[in-house]
């Protein structure tokens, strides 16, 4: 595929995923306020703590899901059918067994955190167990949606990944409208609505590609055995880095409740709301990149895999930053417009996530193209052995009696090693060099960043807070910051890139427009 035409699939699919991301970002940042104010501080902690038990085994099935993704885009990528049909009946079956194991296993040890272990009131703990029932029938339809999600992804019908995510986010705004108005136990009924939503959209996803995928889909099991074996094995060492994430995150989140109580949860809660919320921005972008890696080097076009890893790292890191520096000066007013008021520390919280996530943004191009050579073992073991510092590293912290917010400054210094360390990973398995990557990546985006940060930091200190505030940091950030970027941030060929997607892009909301 030629770069101009690789322009165009990327300019097609980010165009479907930003008007997705834009009324997902809306639709469920005033779902969470009215969820909040719904249930309070206390419930609204517990339905977050709950929800991160199953969490765990979502967490394991976050390795199939890679897995799966990589092997349907590789077989297309070669544009081998029969083996892409092997694939996804091959896939199929590991997560139903996996939604079997689910059932099997996070019954007993989820009933025994609910009633032994977390900080719940006596008083919760009839909701919070009809709660995590729900959760768990919730997280099977999740899981059994993965290969067909796979299959929408990897063929690029990011307008279909657009209209599900729409529809799923105002549904669950409906759902926080009914919870609102109900005499009945909220937290319960939030349990079964999320679940019913679930199942519709496992029937939407496998209708979907039931009708427009029939060379491929099949809803017969295949237990072919070498097939099996080759996604297993790799889903293996996938499943040491979703553990690592699940310890870093949900193992995090836990000790939080232990030591502070669910009132700290739901600040936790709010700030990766926010963080999701405006992630979604970059990871729209590498999203609709990801599949043109995978397809590049399966086809072995190894120029053009390197080209794709740079300028996903750089230009992720400028839309993320684009949102993050204005958040992260004037959380204190949007919190206070979004959601009133607020658990402690969930200011602080929010910043140090943003943080957080600028520095984790760098690792996705290059860990899908880790993904892509199938090689991920030794990857895998060391940066996954470094992430699961967060889990004993906040534990510690705790029991000498620092503060909660201490957790997240300890996760962005480890977070920060994992991307050097996948520097030597990008050299030994893509051939690529880390002082290469190092300098025109890492040290151009700090570059940019340190003066991308003079603006808001005058109108904050000069300006009284406010709307009028608010405003004027974001417009005199967002120009000077495109300007900074464009100027010093890009080179040549990432200009012409860009310049190409933003025809792309006007083109079809030309094109789009009725006549």
């Amino acid at each position: 595929m030629s770069s101009t035409s690789s322009a165009q699939h990327i300019a097609k699919n980010t165009v479907f995923l930003y008007i997705r991301m834009i009324l997902i970002m809306a639709v469920s940042l005033f779902t969470t306020r009215v969820l909040f104010r719904s249930l309070g501080e206390q419930d609204f902690g517990l339905n977050n703590v709950i929800a991160g038990v199953i969490i765990v085994f979502s967490y394991l099935n976050n390795s199939l899901a890679a897995a799966t993704s990589r092997f349907i885009t590789f077989e297309l990528g070669q544009n081998n059918l029969e083996r892409l049909k092997h694939v996804f009946k091959t896939s199929l079956t590991i997560h139903f067994l996996f939604a079997l194991i689910v059932v099997i296993i996070g019954e007993p040890i989820g009933i025994y955190l609910v009633n032994k272990v977390l900080s719940i009131p006596p008083d919760r703990l009839y909701a919070c167990n009809w709660t995590y029932q729900f959760v768990v029938l919730s997280s099977i339809a999740t899981i059994l949606q993965v290969p067909f999600n796979a299959l929408i992804i990897s063929y690029e019908r990011m307008n279909i990944y657009a209209y599900i995510g729409i529809f799923d986010a105002f549904a669950r705004c409906a759902i926080a409208y009914m919870i609102w108005s109900t005499g009945y136990d909220k937290l319960i009924l939030l349990g079964l609505l999320q679940f019913v939503l679930s199942v519709l959209l496992t029937l939407f996803y496998i209708t979907y590609c039931k009708s427009n995928f029939k060379s491929v889909f099949s809803l017969r099991l295949c237990f072919e055995q070498n097939q099996i074996k080759s996604m297993l094995s790799y889903s293996t060492w996938s499943l040491i880095g979703s553990t690592a994430n699940m310890l870093k995150n949900q193992g995090v989140n836990i000790i939080l409740n232990v030591f502070f109580g669910s009132v700290i949860n739901a600040a936790n809660a709010i700030a990766y709301q926010v963080c999701h919320a405006v992630t979604n921005f970059s990871n729209n972008f590498t999203m609709a990149m990801n599949p043109q890696i995978i397809k590049s080097y399966a086809a072995k076009e190894y120029e053009k895999t390197k080209q794709l890893i740079f300028r996903g790292g750089k230009l992720s890191f400028y839309l993320l930053m684009f949102l993050c520096i204005p958040i992260i000066y004037e959380i204190d007013f949007i919190l206070k417009i979004w959601m009133g008021n607020v658990p402690e520390y969930t200011n602080l919280f929010t910043r140090l996530v943003l943080i957080l996530s600028l520095v984790e943004v760098f690792t996705f191009t290059i860990g899908c193209a880790i993904q892509a050579t199938g090689n991920i073992r030794n990857y895998q073991l060391v940066i996954s052995g470094i992430n699961m510092l967060n889990f004993p590293i906040s534990f510690i912290l705790f029991k000498f009696g620092l503060p909660p917010y201490t957790a997240l400054t300890a996760s962005i210094a480890i977070s920060t090693i994992t991307v050097l360390m996948r520097l030597y990973f990008i050299k030994h398995l893509l051939n690529i060099s880390p002082s290469e990557y190092f300098f025109s990546v890492l040290l151009r985006s700090f570059v940019v960043a340190i003066p991308c940060l003079i603006v808001p930091t005058i109108i904050y200190t000069t300006m009284h807070d406010g709307i009028i505030r608010f405003f004027t940091l974001c417009i005199a950030t967002w120009f000077f910051n495109f300007l900074i970027i464009y100027l010093i941030g890009i080179d040549k060929s990432e200009k012409l890139f860009l310049k190409q997607l933003l025809i792309k892009l006007k083109s079809r909301f030309y094109h789009a427009k009725p006549t």
